[in-house]
Formats: structure tokens, C-alpha cells, sequence
């Protein structure tokens, strides 16, 4: 996969998703207009109705529309609380790597300001349970790995930053997929997440900053 590739691709539900945003923005249907059924959306927009099921779930989700068992599908609102989300899917690693150190470094400098010795205690469980896991199976590290990450925003105590990282936590663990696929992994990578936990643990945040961007970047 080349840099310029986007790092997730889109499947079939993403295109009904995108074909069904584009009709709400424009406005083919009014707030609180009744939906066209799965089978009128389905031979419309040439996909199955299981598709056409999920996207509607996913727009249901959002708080696009609302779902009415035995009735239909109503429109709810114009505006796509989840809109600014979709580029994340198009995302190049560059691109990913700028977007997270954007978000992440900054939440981990307010984190080192902010944590609890409850959230130190969780980061480092977090952290004991992907060391175990570094030199195995490449998922279930991401997955571990992830965690330790998301405590690490949450101990900055923003709901808005924590809510934002859990959407782009997908383009990271894509990201993690290309930059970890090499083996054996460098332990001098893994070795950068205790310096970090202990730059948010001693309060300081440069220093827990200036890790946070060295790891990023790390190849």
C-alpha cells in the first residue's frame, strides 16, 4: 500500500452512506418527511437491501433519522453530527500521522496536568497487558495498544477530545497496521509508551508531548 492510498477502505455501506447524505444535504426529502422503504432505496440506488439496512442504522445512529419499527424511517435533522468523520476514512498514513499528533499530543499535554492516580492505575494495567503482547499477534497488540492510547486521552478530562479520539481511533489502528508490520518489532518503540506513562505520571507535559510526537513518527 502506497502513501497516497487511503488507509481504509470504503465498503458498500460507505457508498449507500455517502449517496444517502448527499440526499439529505440537498434536499430531497423535508425534516420530518417519511423515507422511501429499503426495497424503493435499494432498486434506486442499484445496492442490496442489506446494505441499504445498515446505512440507515448507521444514519439512525447519528441522529439523522429516526426508525419507527413498523412504521418507517422519518427524516430527523440536515446536519451530520458524524459529517466531519467521514474524511477519516480517505486518510493517508501523512495524513493520519498529522491528525494524530493534532489531537493526541495535545490532549496527552493536558493529561500529564490532569491525571488522577486512578487514571495513572488504569494506564498502567493498560500498558502491562500490551508489553505482554508486543512481540505476538500483531491484532491483538492494536487492540491493546488502542486502550492504553484512549486512557491516555481520557486522563485529559475532555469529553469532546475523548468522544473525537474514539472516532479516529479506527485510522490509527490502521496506521499501526502498516508501521508495526515489521518483524521482529523494535522494542525501542514500545519502550517510548513507559517513557510517556512516565512523562504524564511526573506531571509534564513537554516532555510527555515531545514523546508523544517521537512515537507517532516513529517508522
Amino acid at each position: 500500500m502506497t502513501d497516497s492510498a487511503p488507509l481504509i477502505k470504503r465498503s458498500l455501506v460507505d457508498q449507500a452512506l455517502e449517496q444517502l447524505r448527499l440526499r439529505i444535504a440537498q434536499g430531497v426529502w423535508a425534516v420530518g418527511e417519511r423515507l422511501p422503504t429499503e426495497p424503493e432505496l435499494s432498486a434506486e440506488l442499484g445496492i442490496s437491501r442489506n446494505t441499504v439496512r445498515e446505512a440507515m442504522r448507521v444514519l439512525a445512529f447519528s441522529g439523522l433519522i429516526e426508525i419507527r419499527q413498523g412504521d418507517g424511517s422519518y427524516l430527523r435533522s440536515m446536519t451530520d453530527p458524524l459529517g466531519a468523520m467521514r474524511a477519516l476514512s480517505h486518510c493517508t498514513l501523512a495524513q493520519a500521522q498529522e491528525t494524530r499528533q493534532i489531537l493526541e499530543v495535545e490532549a496527552i499535554g493536558l493529561a500529564a496536568q490532569r491525571r488522577t492516580e486512578q487514571d495513572l492505575q488504569g494506564l498502567h494495567q493498560a500498558l502491562r497487558t500490551s508489553a505482554a503482547l508486543y512481540h505476538g499477534d500483531l491484532e491483538a497488540y492494536i487492540h491493546a495498544d488502542l486502550v492504553f492510547h484512549t486512557r491516555l486521552v481520557d486522563a485529559a478530562h475532555n469529553p469532546a477530545l475523548s468522544e473525537l479520539y474514539q472516532y479516529f481511533s479506527a485510522i490509527i489502528g490502521a496506521q499501526l497496521r502498516q508501521t508495526l508490520s515489521v518483524s521482529p518489532r523494535r522494542q525501542a518503540v514500545f519502550d517510548l509508551h513507559s517513557a510517556l506513562l512516565e512523562a504524564v505520571e511526573q506531571q509534564d507535559p513537554e516532555r510527555a508531548k515531545s514523546l508523544c510526537r517521537q512515537l507517532i513518527h516513529e517508522p
